[in-house]
């Protein structure tokens, strides 16, 4: 199911991100601008390694990763958390661990077709974001 995943996404919609965003620490203002970008979303698989990057047209980031080996992992937002992804059928789920202050988190990705959605969870808010892909 892995191979499902390849390729790049665009965002459709997002509900409730800046919500997500402030429970994990960032910033009201950053939380505000970070719930109006739309961003692609490229993902490759070499061998056993994923290459997770997003875009915005302000920012871009990338995370590459091993399912099930966890490692070190500094978010958009400057958080540092140890991270480890796991597949399951048609859901990728990166699982964020976070010593304090930190907030852990929890995004699971799943795949239907060409739609994705991304499901993003931190204490009690859940925040869901729609992609299509594009190629």
């Amino acid at each position: 199911m892995a191979e499902a995943f390849v390729g790049t996404w665009k965002m459709e919609s997002s509900e409730n991100f800046d919500a997500y965003m402030e429970a994990v620490g960032v910033g009201a203002v950053m939380a505000k601008l970070g719930s109006t970008a739309k961003p692609s979303l490229i993902i490759s698989i070499e061998g056993d390694t994923w290459k997770l990057k997003t875009e915005t047209t302000f920012k871009k980031t990338k995370v590459e990763f091993k399912l099930g080996v966890e490692f070190d992992e500094e978010t958009a937002d400057g958080r540092k958390v140890k991270t480890i992804f796991t597949l399951d059928g048609n859901k990728l789920t990166q699982d964020q661990k976070a010593d304090p202050p930190a907030v852990p988190s929890v995004i699971t990705r799943e795949v239907d077709g060409n739609k994705m959605t991304v499901t993003c969870k931190a204490k009690d808010v859940v925040s869901k974001r729609c992609y299509v892909k594009s190629s």
